[in-house]
């Protein structure tokens, strides 16, 4: 498989997660979403996503983009270890968790929109944090045990440490959401997470390296 990606992305990094915690070796092509007005606006990259987003997985013969996508095809072709519940209605509460953030939270503030947005980009991209997770907060309270869903990672909480990550990065205060923090915490002491960090990608500025 061959995974395009950029070490910032919070997609890019649920990817990365999946394909480590299944154990699925991959070569990794870096796109500079910054440099050169853009990596993905190239054609070459558009040959490959017209949406001209990361990620994109090259992987059993296809070419795959949309995280949430790529993550389902790898867990259906590829089982073990699960990452969504067998129980139906926990397998709906990772989903919905997983939207939740890729879907509510994720697109209002990633680089398309912040360039739109211009000079007040700190502050849209902390408020739109805060109002996604002042709804996951009380999902969570709902939902957790030791991660997302229960005592087993999932999809969920694939989505989570990324958004975290976001929100470290616009310095939002996370004091009011302790059961994100402490499920955040837990997750990033697994090897999967620590693995595919954007501080540890072949592409991370030598100044934000781990």
């Amino acid at each position: 498989p061959i995974l395009y990606s950029y070490f910032r992305s919070s997609c890019s990094w649920r990817v990365r997660i999946a394909l480590a915690l299944k154990g699925i070796s991959y070569d990794l092509v870096p796109v500079n979403l910054v440099k050169d007005g853009g990596q993905q606006f190239s054609s070459e990259f558009k040959a490959l996503n017209p949406m001209q987003q990361v990620p994109a997985l090259k992987i059993d013969g296809i070419t795959l983009s949309q995280s949430l996508a790529i993550i389902h095809y790898l867990e259906e072709t590829r089982p073990s270890p699960r990452l969504l519940p067998q129980d139906p209605k926990k397998r709906a509460q990772v989903r919905m968790i997983a939207d939740h953030i890729a879907s509510g939270i994720q697109p209002l503030q990633n680089l398309v929109v912040l360039k739109q947005i211009g000079e007040r980009k700190t502050e849209w991209a902390q408020n739109c944090i805060a109002s996604g997770f002042q709804a996951l907060e009380q999902i969570l309270q709902h939902t957790a045990g030791r991660y997302c869903v229960g005592d087993e990672v999932s999809m969920a909480d694939l989505c989570l440490v990324p958004q975290v990550a976001n929100a470290d990065r616009f310095k939002v205060d996370m004091g009011p959401y302790p059961t994100i923090t402490r499920i955040n915490k837990a997750l990033l002491e697994l090897e999967a997470f620590k693995v595919s960090h954007p501080s540890r990608q072949p592409d991370t500025p030598a100044e934000l390296r781990a």
